[in-house]
């Protein structure tokens, strides 16, 4: 972080040459399931892996950002589930990629993405779950040629500055990790736009490819998951993961496998749908110190979405628990300067009884607490800024009336924020 620039500068040109002084690992991988969308992305990945290791396979699993520790980026296959890559092989592959890029300019995500090829092609594996990084088409992870898949999860508006200020722009940058040939999996899309944009590019490159709602989809019905394509009608339980959107992830997820070429049995794809994990999304906190710092009886959920997109689908999964079991909610939230705060305060206009927004701790683009307070104002919710996360919450107890249910807590906005909560909380991803 010291030696690179932070920020995003699309291009593959710096990368290339980086892979080609290491002797090109990106070209000796296992067969890759490379994952693009604004949201979605990561859950699929994980419902990717869930699945294939209850195949009994080995799976490395690219993911970013990380939440607590460098190492969540790069899951490393073994026999019985993969483990996140140990400090002394991540050190020196981190060297290795050091000394090959000779000290020319080079962003911190191209330098990761390259000691991920390195690990990945070190290592035998069955199958890699590789996650986009932003956007897709420059990407430093799109320089796989030909992968077993190509999955396109939910597009909305994110990361204008980079990718576009209409979502059918976005699509075509996301658009760029199909290639000629390869199979592609268009997840559930709510923009019309962006699915035409898809389906009209893989339609040019010639690829097979298959559009959650018309070639493959899932529905609850009566507590289980009914997933259907052209091949079968599977009954399975629900996933693990909360959130309805959940289901057409995991569908997303079960439609790329098949479609890759991985023999599954159904027995597998359950088990990876009950036993799938995710840190950070729609998960909830049951233990650890900031827990344990509330009254007894409230519940705390966190999720780091962050973009309109996903604060429908967070306020949806929300509203469903209330059905269930009624709780005020709080939001306490930090983001930082690149998304839509407005947006994303608004899926919860009538739905949240106040706001806390909390500093981003350690990131230069996070924005102003009382800024933030602004903006939730300004979507229809009442707000105030605190000095942390901690201070919200005792907030919230300190207050509360004790007439009604313990409330719901829902800490979100940034993933960066989320790892500085489960490093408080003593609960990092594992």
């Amino acid at each position: 972080m010291a030696l690179h620039p932070k920020g995003f500068d699309l291009s593959l040109g710096r990368i290339t040459r980086l892979l080609e002084r290491l002797g090109n690992p990106h070209e000796k991988l296992p067969p890759v399931i490379h994952i693009a969308g604004t949201n979605g992305k990561g859950s699929t990945s994980a419902f990717c892996r869930a699945i294939l290791e209850a195949q009994g396979l080995k799976v490395h699993v690219h993911t970013s950002p990380h939440l607590v520790n460098w190492h969540e980026r790069f899951r490393i296959g073994a026999e019985g589930g993969g483990k996140l890559v140990g400090d002394e092989v991540l050190a020196d592959a981190v060297r290795r990629v050091a000394e090959a890029n000779q000290g020319e300019t080079i962003t911190v995500f191209e330098i990761l993405t390259a000691v991920m090829f390195v690990l990945f092609s070190e290592h035998p594996a069955d199958a890699a779950v590789i996650e986009v990084g932003l956007g897709g088409r420059f990407d430093a992870t799109n320089v796989i040629a030909h992968p077993a898949v190509s999955v396109i999860m939910s597009i909305s508006l994110d990361h204008q500055a980079y990718l576009g200020d209409r979502v059918e722009l976005i699509a075509a940058e996301k658009a760029g990790i199909i290639k000629p040939g390869s199979p592609v999996v268009i997840g559930a899309q709510s923009q019309e736009a962006a699915r035409e944009v898809l389906v009209e590019t893989a339609e040019r490159h010639r690829c097979p490819h298959s559009v959650y709602g018309q070639d493959f989809l899932a529905l609850e019905e009566n507590g289980r998951l009914a997933y259907q394509d052209e091949d079968e009608l599977l009954d399975l339980p629900l996933p693990k993961l909360a959130g309805r959107h959940q289901q057409a992830n995991a569908a997303a997820a079960i439609r790329a496998l098949k479609a890759a070429g991985f023999p599954l049995s159904e027995n597998a794809i359950a088990e990876g749908l009950v036993n799938v994990s995710w840190p950070g999304r729609l998960e909830r906190l049951t233990h650890g110190r900031l827990v344990e710092s509330a009254m007894d009886g409230v519940e705390f959920w966190i999720d780091g979405g962050h973009n309109p997109g996903a604060g429908q689908v967070i306020a949806e999964a929300m509203a469903n628990l209330n059905d269930r079991q009624s709780r005020p909610l709080f939001l306490i939230t930090g983001m930082i300067n690149t998304k839509d705060p407005v947006g994303y305060f608004e899926a919860f206009a009538g739905m949240a009884r106040h706001v806390f927004t909390v500093p981003v701790p350690d990131s230069e683009a996070g924005l102003d607490p009382e800024f933030l307070a602004d903006t939730a104002d300004e979507a229809g919710l009442t707000a105030e800024a605190a000095e942390d996360v901690e201070t919200a919450i005792a907030a919230i107890c300190r207050n509360w009336n004790g007439l009604e249910r313990p409330p719901r807590i829902l800490i979100g906005g940034s993933l960066y924020l989320l790892g500085d909560v489960l490093r408080v909380n003593g609960t990092p991803p594992v």
